[in-house]
């Protein structure tokens, strides 16, 4: 006892030598020591505390950031198959495989650039940007050893959530409002290792919340906690917020849809994102048959407060 007695003191006092007098262990503070070479030939672990006092929020060796992670929340998510391409019960079709090619030629950019944060747009409604950014960010933590963050920074619209079956709220637009920290819109619904931040509470000045800086303070926070940060934005073409992410992102995936998007808007969004880094073009919906119709309905500033906007022909 006595040994265990002279441990616990010496940990105090080099605790307190460390961080100086007036920062001392209290006496409500639990102590844990390891002492060797007991009687009994083993190690020892000691603990003295006071009574109904709870112990170290962390005890092992958690980085910042995995400390973060793990006090995040932790709903229980219901994909829907429908639109989650590895949910379905043979993954080898229905596009997983696109997906899976899609990552590893990201991959192989990366290994001739910085490229850690993607933003995939397109150029108006009805692409299939959410869905494309969805699925990359599965297929991603198809590996067991890859974590991704997915982000819905599209606060006009957001639709992510119902892809995963995830709340709402809180998301992104309460942390840019000031309203959330970063634990608390940050969901981990127990599917591999994926995270995902949602779009959260309705938001009237979208613009101004995502230039405000706190999402750059965000990504620069938790952006080493993860191998891949996925943002979903709103269309190019009818506002400015995917410029806007845009410049805060590695690289950007322009969503297109096969028969469906003019070339006249689809210049126009390649001419948005022209000083970006636009590291891809991603054409989706490839085997499917759409009536051709006019796409210029999303040209105003409508996008995301009406649910009686036009929409696209399919």
């Amino acid at each position: 006892m006595s040994r265990i007695h002279d441990a616990l003191r010496k940990a105090a006092q080099e605790r307190a030598a460390i961080s100086g007098p007036d920062s001392a262990t209290p006496p409500e503070t639990v102590v844990t020591a390891t002492v060797r070479g007991s009687a009994a030939g083993s190690n020892v672990i000691a603990t003295a505390e006071a009574p109904a006092m709870p112990t170290f929020a962390r005890q092992d060796n958690d980085s910042p950031l995995d400390h973060l992670l793990k006090q995040c929340m932790h709903p229980k998510w219901h994909m829907d198959p429908n639109v989650n391409v590895f949910s379905n019960a043979e993954p080898t079709i229905r596009g997983a495989e696109h997906f899976r090619t899609l990552r590893s030629r990201l991959y192989q950019l990366r290994n001739n650039q910085p490229l850690r944060t993607i933003l995939v747009t397109s150029a108006i409604p009805g692409e299939g940007k959410t869905f494309v950014a969805n699925n990359l960010a599965q297929a991603i933590v198809r590996q067991s050893d890859r974590r991704a963050l997915l982000i819905d920074a599209d606060l006009r619209r957001p639709r992510l959530h119902v892809s995963l079956g995830a709340p709402l709220e809180p998301g992104l637009a309460d942390y840019l409002g000031g309203t959330a920290d970063e634990a608390s819109i940050i969901q981990y619904g127990q599917a591999g290792n994926l995270y995902f931040i949602a779009g959260g509470s309705q938001a009237t000045n979208p613009s101004e919340l995502l230039s405000s800086g706190r999402l750059k303070t965000l990504l620069d926070h938790v952006g080493s906690a993860f191998d891949w940060i996925i943002l979903d934005s709103p269309p190019c073409v009818p506002v400015a917020d995917a410029n806007i992410l845009a410049d805060l992102c590695d690289g950007v995936l322009l969503v297109v849809r096969a028969g469906t998007t003019g070339s006249e808007v689809a210049r126009r969004a390649s001419q948005e994102m022209q000083a970006r880094n636009v590291v891809g073009v991603v054409l989706n919906a490839v085997e499917e048959t759409h009536v051709h119709g006019s796409y210029y309905y999303y040209q105003g500033a409508t996008y995301g407060y009406s649910d009686n906007a036009p929409k696209v022909n399919r």
